[in-house]
């Protein structure tokens, strides 16, 4: 088709093509005429270009562009290109934010904190200096520090005196036979090998203590060898965090080892003088108690399933235990199935904390995935062994669709039944919800509803709405109303607003925090506004100043939670809490940046920001109605290490372009909580001056 319209254009346009023709050529005669005869259009005489004796055939411009080529005439402001050669460039500006690239990658920072709080009636002033960093090193591993010391007169810690900790680590030092070496030295947890530390039905603490620790790994051989000795403690403070050392000692033995390719032991031995218990104010308090406990491990791993067996002996001021449970996965297609068996004797202890004892029984559970419909279902035998504790069954269910790309629902179902005399139990729950998608944002409604033996209901309608919002400013929104039994049947409506965000104010100043407000009926439940807002300064290139200002009224164990093996919060509703806390922080750092997967070995960098927090409703997302988590640890690269802070945020600066892991430490979560493998552990990727920010959810059995 195209050439049939092309053929009459060309007959139409021939005459016109001809006559152009002609008149370039007359032209090119004259110009030709002119040259030939020397004549100069000025009335000079000029040599003929087409015959000049000095004529250079290497003869280039470009070296000349002052001087226009022969025969030419140069006008008043003539063409030239201009050839930008980098060595003639002037210097640029010196600029505030330039990194020195020399040397290793090192960093350090320093801070002047001022902190003024009320809590439970109690006024108190704190004034100190935090210190932190690292040093990268080709012999030494990479050295990191952080120390807080401030001075403090909260007079329910013996008035006013000197407090804080201080933690310095050693991550990656080589050692001869292909050992990496990590070692630790202050306010520290004790460590656990991981086939150990992987539980799935019970969960075994850490202890916090004041020492020293040492990691011995040879990846190549699966050998793992831990060790830690110290003074057993609690952290205390508000918004600055210290440690109190008890009067008992800590210390710890562990190895991990490869019996062949699939068989994998290990073995830890800990020993506690002292247990942390809720004092008269619902804070932690050591107490002075012996503990000697022994835990074995050992896992089978084979293509498909999965083996873990446990055996646990301990003895606490004369009252010895023990306890055995196995653990087996099975994965068939979509399907994945979990099942095991347990025998934890009274008075069974592990370190300072509680766990699971008085309990014998089984449990089963099953998965199935596909591309729109997950659904989970579970039951759990258990027994007290002596007669006084839960003695029944226990059963939940979980289901979700997802109807579009912008649409899923689903809901959940839990149940249990007690009837062994005193201790008869019964309750049920139910949770609906609806997550949907729009150009607004993300929305979840959700319901759930409790009943007991005693007829004490309990339901709550939420709804939580994550706003869409530019980059760097992040909003979410809550509102939920119910009815809540307080365990002495009876109930009273509770009404609750919240807001969650963070916002860039201008290019040197952001904004974030929550806001929550809650009126009861009950006068012994939380009301009025708790809110905890945090504001970042940046008045030049490194130099930050950081304010908080925070209220808190406390809180109060979900109603909605039913799982009999799930421990009990140890610290009951906090007081009132009011503070604000002002700092005025230096950042430095300089050398080489990191070669990292997918990035080049220098220059470029980004950041990485977070925040821990509890995932109640156990959907990925944070909503305004859940609570952030402190002083949990964050490990970058299996090297650099940060703690959150009381807003459950994180971050780590200049961080080098690429492809990075982040791992979160639950070694400070309230329990029931816990960080699965996947949410704990995960891969990020950093872009040239992005921000990469991720918000890290811990769970709890339903």
């Amino acid at each position: 088709m195209t050439r049939t319209q092309g053929r009459p254009a060309a007959r139409r346009l021939a005459p016109g093509l001809l006559a152009l023709e002609v008149a370039l050529a007359l032209m090119s005669a004259q110009s030709f005429a002119a040259g030939s005869s020397g004549a100069d259009p000025n009335g000079g005489a000029v040599e003929d270009a087409g015959f000049d004796a000095n004529y250079d055939p290497n003869y280039d411009p470009f070296t000349e562009l002052g001087a226009p080529p022969t025969g030419v005439v140069d006008t008043a402001t003539p063409y030239r290109d201009r050839i930008i050669l980098p060595e003639r460039l002037a210097p640029l500006p010196v600029d505030g934010d330039e990194q020195n690239t020399s040397g290793a990658p090192r960093a350090v920072h320093v801070e002047l904190i001022a902190h003024r709080s009320r809590f439970a009636g109690e006024r108190s002033v704190e004034l100190g200096a935090g210190f932190g960093g690292f040093w990268d090193t080709d012999a030494l591993g990479t050295l990191s520090a952080e120390a807080l010391v401030f001075r403090s007169d909260r007079a329910r810690d013996g008035g006013e005196r000197w407090r804080g900790s201080a933690t310095l680590w050693q991550r990656g030092l080589a050692m001869p036979g292909g050992w990496a070496v990590n070692n630790g030295l202050g306010v520290l947890n004790t460590p656990m090998p991981a086939v150990l530390r992987d539980q799935y039905r019970f969960f075994l603490p850490s202890v916090p203590m004041l020492g020293a620790s040492s990691e011995w790994q040879q990846r190549t051989r699966g050998l793992q060898l831990q060790a830690a000795v110290g003074r057993g403690g609690s952290y205390n403070g508000t918004r600055l965090s210290g440690f109190e050392t008890g009067d008992g000692s800590v210390a710890t033995i562990g190895a991990q080892w490869a019996w062949s390719a699939r068989w994998t032991g290990a073995a830890s031995l800990l020993v506690t003088d002292g247990r942390i218990v809720p004092d008269d104010q619902g804070l932690p308090a050591f107490q002075n108690t012996a503990t000697r406990a022994l835990l074995f491990g050992n896992r089978w791993q084979g293509a498909r399933d999965s083996v873990a067996v446990h055996l646990q002996t301990s003895d606490t001021d004369g009252a010895q235990a023990s306890g055995a449970w196995v653990d087996a996965r099975a994965d068939r297609g979509r399907f994945t199935h979990r099942y095991g068996a347990f025998h934890l004797e009274p008075e069974l202890a592990w370190g300072a904390w509680p766990i699971n004892n008085d309990v014998r029984g089984g449990y089963y559970r099953l998965d199935f995935n596909r591309a729109r419909w997950s659904w989970n279902a579970g039951i759990d035998r258990i027994d007290s062994i002596s007669g006084s504790g839960f003695d029944g069954w226990y059963g939940n269910s979980f289901l979700r669709y997802q109807a579009s790309a912008r649409l899923g629902y689903g809901g959940g179902l839990s149940a249990r039944d007690s009837r062994s005399g005193s201790a008869e139990d019964s309750a049920q729950a139910l949770q609906l919800f609806l997550d949907a998608q729009s150009r607004w944002g993300q929305t979840r409604l959700q319901y759930d509803r409790t009943h007991d033996q005693h007829d004490a209901d309990s339901w709550q309608a939420l709804v939580d709405h994550a706003l869409r919002m530019r980059e760097g400013s992040r909003l979410s929104l809550s509102a939920g109303i119910g009815e809540l039994a307080n365990g002495q049947s009876r109930t009273s409506r509770t009404l609750s607003l919240a807001a969650y965000g963070g916002f860039d104010l201008t290019d040197d100043v952001s904004l974030d925090g929550t806001v929550r407000w809650s009126r009861s009926q009950d006068e012994d439940a939380s009301q009025g506004l708790d809110l905890n807002l945090g504001w970042r300064w940046r008045l030049a290139s490194r130099w930050t100043l950081l304010g908080n200002l925070s209220e808190s009224r406390g809180a109060r164990r979900s109603p909605f939670a039913l799982d009999p093996l799930t421990n009990q919060p140890v610290f009951g509703t906090l007081p009132h809490d009011r503070s604000i806390h002002v700092s005025l922080r230096y950042d430095y750092s300089a050398g080489r940046a990191r070669q990292v997967l997918g990035g080049p070995p220098d220059a470029a960098t980004g950041r990485i920001a977070g925040s821990v927090f509890l995932d109640d409703n156990n959907d990925g997302v944070r909503a305004a109605s859940e609570q952030p988590v402190a002083n949990i640890g964050i490990v970058l690269d299996d090297r650099y290490s940060v703690r959150t802070d009381d807003q459950g945020r994180f971050v780590f600066e200049r961080v080098a372009v690429g492809t990075h892991s982040l791992e979160a430490v639950a070694d400070n979560l309230p329990l029931p909580w816990s960080i699965d493998e996947e949410r704990g552990r995960r891969s990020l990727q950093v872009d040239v001056r992005g921000d990469t920010i991720v918000d890290i959810g811990a769970v709890r059995p339903r």
